[in-house]
């Protein structure tokens, strides 16, 4: 190292550079994650201006929006709409989820509208590629591969083909010669990721990023990562179900929080266009503890089963396990029932589950889980064409939740004729056909409607 070059220690899991090693970083608290990079001495090159002049917000022309569509009506879905010329796209997901695949397929579908499609791997050989193209189906002659890690060499080697396409897969293999510290590290990953953001942002090619995500549920190296990129999408599903859920968590084109969802078969990610029937076709008969809720993801409504068990605990410590829904919404709903109607749960195991592999983040879901419970508690089970969905607050009051007339709609298009939904909500529903909606107020009522 020369006198004019220094060191930094820099957490590969946020960034915080210290001028010293810690064996904690004082920034995000994770323990042995402080790295020593060397960083050279900057130098100022003459370079061409790229900042463009100041005007008036009124005197920008705006062109009409050109989405490339990739015949993924689940994938173009999550995207908003499809793939914007020029946007940068990360898609992260747990290894062996399905990101290569998902990628390919799309390359694909893509390189036969004539577009030329480039997929960068510093992960396998061509040959590897090839084998698993020839599985999926591939066989495309605009779309192009090509092996190797170092970005400066991408760059040349990728001029006389200009891409309208490329896909890096994956982002924490790449590397600059600028940058002294290993690929994968917060400083490469990032000067790789800007590179690739300008290059997008210059030329209008799409640019698709494949980040791995850590033990933590994070994608791996920096999270500047996110603030980069135009779009972030996240594969989640159990590898041991076949369904797997791209959900949209920021997207400057779209809104948020959109889901596509996939099955995964031999023959690569198939799109699921009902999924509302794909998660109850399963569903048991006159069993308590089964319950189906109404949810939103982005615009679409699902319908989906939620399972409860309770039980008597044998520990001196009872187990509250829940899979799909949050952990702590658990325990407060739990709460509300022994405070409000006074069915004492304490000494209960209870398992509350998302039947399917998907996760429920929205608060409507409260009622169903709430069903689910006092349904397994009284061993009685629920109609099985009743479908529910509304907030609990700590009061044991049911609030109303947005837009009831979608989440009905969908419930009556599946062949359920029985609603329970939150009062506030009734008042300005409609009734589909013969479907019969009841307004609930509190726990209370919700009891004296299913139970007695």
């Amino acid at each position: 190292m020369t006198r004019k070059e220094k060191t930094a220690y820099v957490c590969q899991d946020c960034g915080h550079e210290a001028l010293k090693w810690m064996g904690r970083c004082p920034d995000c608290g994770q323990w042995s994650s402080m790295v020593e990079e060397v960083r050279k001495p900057f130098r100022k090159e003459t370079r061409p201006s790229v900042m463009s002049r100041a005007e008036s917000i009124n005197a920008i022309s705006v062109s009409p929006e050109v989405r490339l569509k990739t015949g993924l009506s689940e994938f173009d879905r999550t995207l908003g709409g499809g793939v914007v010329p020029g946007s940068l796209i990360l898609i992260g997901g747990d290894p062996g989820i399905g990101k290569s695949t998902i990628i390919l397929q799309v390359l694909d579908r893509l390189a036969r509208q004539n577009f030329r499609a480039l997929y960068l791997s510093g992960e396998e050989s061509a040959l590897q590629i090839k084998l698993r193209a020839e599985r999926l189906g591939i066989r495309s002659d605009s779309l192009y591969v090509m092996t190797g890690t170092c970005i400066e060499d991408f760059f040349d080697r990728m001029a006389p083909l200009n891409p309208d396409i490329v896909a890096v897969d994956s982002i924490q293999t790449f590397y600059t010669d600028d940058v002294t510290s290993a690929p994968g590290s917060v400083g490469q990953v990032r000067e790789v990721a800007s590179r690739l953001m300008a290059y997008a942002k210059g030329s209008g090619t799409s640019v698709f990023l494949v980040g791995h995500v850590t033990k933590e549920g994070a994608i791996a190296g920096p999270k500047v990562l996110e603030h980069l990129v135009d779009t972030v999408l996240y594969f989640e599903g159990d590898r041991g179900h076949a369904f797997r859920i791209l959900r949209a968590v920021k997207n400057r084109y779209g809104s948020t929080n959109e889901i596509g969802v996939f099955e995964m078969k031999d023959s690569g990610l198939d799109e699921v266009g009902n999924p509302s029937r794909i998660f109850l076709q399963e569903r048991p008969e006159g069993v308590p503890g089964s319950v189906v809720i109404s949810c939103i993801e982005g615009t679409r409504p699902l319908l989906v089963e939620i399972q409860a068990l309770v039980g008597p605990s044998p520990l001196g410590m009872p187990r509250r396990t829940a899979i799909g829904v949050d952990h702590n919404r658990i325990s407060l709903l739990v709460a509300v029932l022994g405070k409000r109607l006074g069915m004492e749960l304490g000494d209960q195991d209870i398992f509350v589950n998302v039947a399917g592999g998907l996760r429920v983040d929205e608060p409507a879901a409260d009622l169903g889980i709430v069903s689910a419970m006092m349904s397994s508690f009284l061993n009685r089970p629920v109609s099985r064409d009743l479908v529910v969905f509304g907030e609990v607050g700590l009061a044991g009051e049911v609030r109303g939740v947005n837009q009831p007339a979608m989440r009905i709609k969908e419930a009556k298009k599946l062949g359920f004729s029985h609603c329970l939904l939150p009062k506030s909500n009734l008042e300005g529903s409609k009734t589909p056909g013969q479907m019969k909606l009841s307004g609930v107020g509190s726990v209370q009522d919700l009891y004296e409607l299913l139970f007695e």
